[in-house]
């Protein structure tokens, strides 16, 4: 058990059925029982046997979901898992309640402890960017590399189209806007979400749009939805005021393992000028700059992630076995630099 760990609580009250989560072709999903956590796993069989194992975590009102093209893509470099951090995706509540950044990077610890698929390749996408960082300062035995696609890290001047999400940290604003919005269709909440957190909308095809919208419908049946929605806001905000040792800064000083740092040029949620300093606290960091993607670049621009990623293996010397025509891509493309170090 690691030095995060709290005792478990009583387990949480049964939960109503809702409609099952839809799982990709070639995806797999499980149940995994840990003290006071149930996740969900969502895994891809890798291409072959031997690869070094992968474990990607959303982002503030993501799911596991929003990792599927880019697992697609490296089906044949890491063994592929993503998880549902407690009460997203499919998975239920926390026992205790706790949805502060400490306590999801908790959970994933207790998972890579119990699973022991450690060290992985860390990914992690906006708040999972928080947790990752989090998890990689303080259990740097269980992170190959760090993966960071618009990490959810402190800004002195915070966009004001980020304002609305940080507000719902604010005690009352989710009741308000649940009571004003009550005539909302999944489909209208699905168009706002993407315009949010997408650089270009139109890249989400019709399949993906019609997808996120069964999965809108499924999760607003959920009781605890809005619950774990506020409470992971308001301890994302608590985790922004942090000082000293526990600051999120400070923890990303403390990475060690290589860092791929990924910022969208259209983010509205994550300030592109946050890059910089990003570069020059992960101390062995190289940036990828995507000018037209938003806050989910690994959802927009899978491919180009993946190659970015397949760059980062091969200049850590991790890359297991790469064909040459894309070992020849990722030396040809110029769009990764060395950030810090």
């Amino acid at each position: 058990m690691s030095s995060t760990e709290l005792p478990s609580a009583p387990a949480a009250s049964v939960l109503p059925k809702v409609a099952t989560v839809r799982v990709a072709e070639g995806e797999r999903l499980r149940s995994v029982g840990l003290p006071g956590i149930t996740l969900t796993v969502r895994s891809r069989p890798p291409a072959r046997e031997g690869l070094a194992p992968a474990l990607y975590v959303h982002g503030l009102g993501g799911s596991s979901q929003n990792w599927s093209a880019l697992m697609e893509q490296l089906e044949g470099e890491v063994d592929c898992e993503a998880v549902d951090l407690p009460g997203f995706g499919d998975s239920p509540p926390p026992d205790d309640g706790d949805y502060s950044i400490t306590a999801h990077a908790r959970a994933v610890i207790r998972y890579l402890d119990a699973s022991d698929r450690g060290p992985v390749h860390l990914f992690g996408n906006s708040l999972g960017g928080a947790v990752t960082t989090r998890v990689a300062a303080v259990r740097p035995d269980l992170v190959r590399t760090l993966t960071l696609v618009s990490p959810a890290l402190p800004e002195l001047r915070v966009q004001r189209t980020a304002v609305p999400t940080a507000l719902l940290s604010v005690p009352g604003v989710t009741a308000l806007f649940t009571r004003l919005t009550r005539g909302w269709t999944a489909e209208q909440r699905v168009r706002g979400v993407m315009h949010l957190c997408y650089g270009d909308p139109g890249r989400a095809t019709p399949e993906g749009f019609r997808n996120a919208v069964e999965e809108m419908e499924r999760r607003l049946q959920l009781p605890y939805f809005w619950d774990a929605m506020t409470r992971s806001a308001r301890g994302l905000v608590n985790a922004y005021t942090l000082g000293g040792q526990h600051a999120l800064w400070r923890q990303a000083e403390r990475v060690l393992a290589p860092t791929l740092l990924i910022y969208g040029g259209r983010d509205q949620l994550v300030g592109h000028r946050m890059s910089r300093k990003a570069g020059q606290s992960f101390r062995d960091s190289r940036l990828l700059s995507l000018p037209d993607a938003g806050h989910v670049a690994m959802m927009e621009y899978p491919e180009v992630v993946a190659r970015a990623f397949r760059g980062l293996l091969e200049e850590t010397g991790q890359a297991q076995a790469v064909n040459p025509r894309e070992r020849a891509a990722v030396a040809g493309d110029g769009a990764t630099e060395n950030a810090g170090g």
